[in-house]
């Protein structure tokens, strides 16, 4: 089975394996496994930050961003796609009792004027706003990855008005990476950023949400709040070591998009969005077919995708893909619309 439905299905390969088997631990909640405190470490270098606290999920990671950022009732700003808004069950308003501004942008970052327009003032009778949210790469618009300067020019514009900035880079290595640029440019302007270990880098568990020394100090009683306190959490940390160490490899995940891409536009009725990172958009509509029924056709021939929307495949490269898996992909897209007796 070739399995393109996200870059979360990896499977720890035998490194990691080692690597938890053998780790040395303690308690975490005491601050005592030497694993994560070394993985924290690690990963607050990487990212250019004083500190970083390690997470059972990057959801968890921007949610507990947004509840040390803000005070109840303040509202946030962010991208109408992005996946705070989108994919988080409401987290916002139930573990931090915010409202959220949604913005319509282009390429899911609000621009300078957006951020002025939108943003409230503190008075008698609103709240004001606490926190913008920015995502990068942005997962809705297919894995764009998002130019530093427009980072930069978003987060300028909302500290000059006294507010906080976290990004949720969950894959923000892809986006270096496909930019060709240091990640510290992506996340140096903004005051907290979270990345996941689990997605293009392999681990099998874990993220790690990354700021100043007193905003992680803030961050580790609110993990503990939501009941993310890990005891010897060295075992699933250690392959999260070995995961940063896959940064390079990202690239071969992003050239076996573009490969994948480019052979989808010759399916008749696909449109498919160039990709910029690991995700491959592909609208059927002009198929006359439903996205389950894409699926289905995909799936007894041993490719799985998943639906991005009513007429849109979503199709995710990672390390567990190789070339030849996506030219097998390719073969299996072909035959699913070729053959006659398909329903």
């Amino acid at each position: 089975m070739i399995d393109l439905r996200s870059d979360t299905v990896t499977k720890p390969d035998d490194e990691m394996r080692e690597a938890a088997a053998t780790a040395e631990v303690g308690d975490d909640v005491y601050g005592e496994d030497p694993t994560v405190n070394e993985l924290e470490a690690r990963a607050a270098e990487a990212v250019g930050t004083e500190a970083a606290l390690y997470v059972p999920s990057g959801t968890m990671g921007n949610q507990i961003a947004a509840r040390v950022h803000t005070d109840r009732g303040q509202e946030v700003l962010a991208d109408r796609k992005s996946h705070v808004v989108k994919y988080e069950l409401g987290g916002l308003a139930q573990h931090a009792d915010l409202q959220v501004r949604t913005l319509e942008t282009d390429r899911g970052v609000p621009t300078p004027e957006q951020v002025a327009s939108e943003h409230v003032a503190e008075d008698l009778h609103r709240p004001g706003t606490g926190l913008l949210c920015l995502e990068n790469t942005h997962n809705a618009r297919g894995g764009l990855a998002i130019a530093p300067e427009l980072i930069a020019a978003a987060a300028e514009a909302s500290r000059e008005r006294d507010v906080p900035v976290h990004l949720d880079g969950a894959r923000v290595f892809n986006a270096a990476t496909a930019l060709d640029v240091p990640v510290t440019d992506i996340t140096g302007p903004v005051d907290s950023v979270m990345f996941c270990l689990s997605k293009g880098l392999g681990a099998p568990v874990g993220s790690m949400l990354a700021g100043s020394e007193a905003f992680v100090e803030r961050a580790r009683r609110v993990r503990k709040l939501f009941g993310g306190g890990m005891r010897q959490a060295g075992i699933v940390a250690a392959p999260g070591l070995r995961a940063l160490e896959n940064v390079d490899d990202l690239e071969a995940d992003h050239r076996n998009a573009r490969a994948l891409a480019a052979g989808l536009t010759e399916v008749p009725g696909f449109d498919v969005q160039e990709p910029e990172t690991n995700v491959v958009l592909v609208d059927i509509e002009g198929t006359g077919l439903e996205t389950a029924t894409v699926l289905e056709r995909l799936r007894e021939r041993d490719v799985l995708a998943t639906a991005f929307g009513a007429t849109t495949v979503r199709c995710c490269t990672h390390r567990d893909v190789s070339r030849d898996d996506i030219q097998r992909a390719l073969e299996a897209f072909s035959a699913a619309f070729d053959d006659p007796t398909a329903d």
